[in-house]
């Protein structure tokens, strides 16, 4: 057998494996958080938010875009912080940067300040 029937054989089988992949994952919501920032997001994400008093609810879609959009600040954050690690999430909307101070529990996530 040639080296061009093996690549040819080789880029065929490729080929039907990525439509298979495809076919099955794209009904799925699947997704590949492995690095620290993505993960931490998730996991905010997946629970449930609760606001202070001090919060006005009419920023709950600021909210919403910084938590799916933003970027972790690790210098300001107190992840090992006991009982419940302490996050600051940082993004930009309309040239202003956004800061949400949130506290990380095990069931829920306390929204506790907002910098605009």
């Amino acid at each position: 057998m040639k080296l061009i029937q093996r690549i040819g054989y080789y880029l065929g089988g490729f080929a039907i494996g990525l439509v298979i992949l495809a076919f099955f994952f794209s009904k799925k919501k699947t997704s590949c958080s492995y690095g620290p920032e993505a993960r931490v997001l998730k996991n905010i994400n997946s629970k449930t938010i609760n606001y202070s008093d001090a919060i006005n609810l009419s920023d709950s879609t600021l909210i919403k875009q910084v938590l799916k959009h933003g970027n972790v600040n690790f210098t300001e954050s107190k992840p090992r912080q006991e009982p419940c690690g302490l996050y600051v999430i940082e993004d930009t909307h309309n040239d202003k940067t956004i800061a949400l101070t949130l506290q990380n529990c095990d069931s829920i996530v306390k929204l506790i300040d907002i910098k605009k």
